[in-house]
Formats: structure tokens, sequence, C-alpha cells
């Protein structure tokens, strides 16, 4: 039995692959941003959970906290993040779309490395292939997204960061006993884009949506897939897969300058909250 933890699982792939995995015996824990929501699931699958929002990083690190006193952590799943609207600045401070994607599930691994490491767990991002749509000309001196803001292309940027982040995860810290590994989940059907004035939520709230989308079943198979799945064997580490391929992607960062960079930098960002 493993001990799972999935941010995101109010609804959409995260419920879904909580659902599926409870039902296999695994000790299940819920992070979700909606009290209501996330006890919905949490009481339907009789599922402990807990309560953060992600544009709040002292909930992250309560969050962190809380999870820090399991007795292990076999694999923790960032599945939490998406499109925003207008820019906007949190309270932390930063853009929220970056902090949302990138910065919370970066500071929440961060702070549980310890557990991680001595667990040997995966470390599972929910990535997607809007960083080759929307993330091709990412610049690492914009993390904030002050220049030509566009809901879009912040969105591709931050699943490009949540990619350099897994190899720069697995380059640091494979040694030390953890596999990480990110995944586009597919065009999936849920609440995704509802916060947002990009025309993607007209998409994925209209009837069209049933053209195009998948449902988060179907996509929860593919994070079961991880979850399961034997790292060096089954999957590589520091990798982003779509389906059960290596994705390609389309930044070029060969000697992982940029992965490197994102990693000082999010640490330096968030010196406060370490």
């Amino acid at each position: 039995m493993l001990t799972i933890v999935i941010t995101g699982a109010s609804d959409g792939i995260g419920a879904a692959a909580a659902a599926r995995l409870s039902a296999q015996g695994h000790n299940v824990i819920l992070a979700g941003r909606s009290p209501a929501k996330t006890e919905a699931v949490a009481r339907r699958l009789g599922l402990p959970f807990h309560i953060a929002d992600f544009a709040r990083l002292d909930d992250v690190a309560r969050l962190a906290s809380a999870l820090g006193s399991l007795p292990r952590i076999d694999v923790l799943a960032n599945n939490a993040g998406g499109i925003m609207g207008r820019r906007s600045v949190t309270a932390d401070g930063f853009e929220r779309t970056f902090q949302v994607n990138h910065l919370a599930p970066f500071l929440l691994t961060r702070l549980l490395l310890g557990k991680l490491a001595e667990s040997r767990a995966k470390v599972i991002q929910t990535s997607s292939m809007a960083a080759n749509i929307f993330g091709k000309g990412f610049d690492i001196g914009d993390l904030q997204n002050t220049r030509d803001y566009r809901p879009a292309k912040a969105y591709g940027y931050g699943k490009l960061e949540n990619i350099l982040f897994t190899r720069e995860l697995d380059r640091r810290h494979r040694a030390d006993g953890i596999s990480a590994v990110a995944f586009h989940p597919g065009v999936v059907r849920t609440a995704f884009a509802r916060d947002t004035t990009h025309v993607m939520r007209l998409l994925y709230h209209s009837p069209l949506k049933y053209l195009f989308t998948i449902s988060p079943e179907t996509s929860a198979n593919r994070l079961v897939a991880l979850v399961q799945g034997r790292p060096g064997t089954d999957w590589q580490r520091g990798e982003v897969y779509d389906k059960s391929h290596p994705m390609r992607v389309d930044f070029q960062d060969p000697d992982g300058t940029a992965a490197r960079r994102l990693w000082t930098e999010s640490e330096t960002l968030l010196r406060p909250w370490l």
C-alpha cells in the first residue's frame, strides 16, 4: 500500500485518480483549494483531506507541515494549476499564473524533500502540451510575466516550468532516491479555464467540449500509470510523457542552464517560506 498525496484533488483529474487509487487500497490524501468541493470528494471516497489555496504560499507551507508528519510519502502528485485571466499579483507579490502553476508546487516539494528522499518517493508533475503551444518563447528573465502578458502565454510558461523543475529535481535528487516525472494529461473535460478571459474558457465550457476533450477518468489513467509504474523500467526519470511516450519539448535547454536557473531563482523568491 502506497501513501499518495494528490493536489488539485477537488475535481477533474485529481479526484478521478484519487478514486482509482483508493479503490486499489492505497492511502490517498487529498489537497484542494475549495473547502466545499474538496470535502465533498473526500467524504464520497472516505479519504483524509487538506485545504490549501496555491495563491497563498502560507497555505502551501501549512500543507507541507501537515504532510511532513506522515510516516512516509510514496507519491507526491503536483496536479494543481490553471490558466488565469487578466494579469494579477497575489498577496505574496507574485504573478498569479507563475505562483499557482510553478512556485507553489515547487515550494511544497522543496519543503518535503527530506520526507520524499527518506521514502524514495515519486514526484509527478501535471504539465501540458501548452508548454509547446504557448511556451516556445519562454523568457527565464521574465518569470513574473511582466512583458506582453497573455493568459495562454503565461500558462504555457508555467507548464514549461513544470518540465524544467522535473528535470532539475531529477538532476539534484535522483541519487537521494527521488524519482521525478511529468506528463501531459490530454485535453480534459474539467473545470479548467473557468477563471480565465481567454477563448479557451468558451471551448471548455460549451457544448464544443464534447468534440475535442477526454473525460477526467481517461486522463487519470495517465497519472495512475505513472504512480504504478517502475522508474527506469516503465518510465524514465526526468522525462515528460504524453500517454506512454516521451513528449518532445520545443524549448531547447540542452545543458540544463534554464532548469538550474529556474530552481535557484525560485529558491531566492521563496526564501521567506523556506
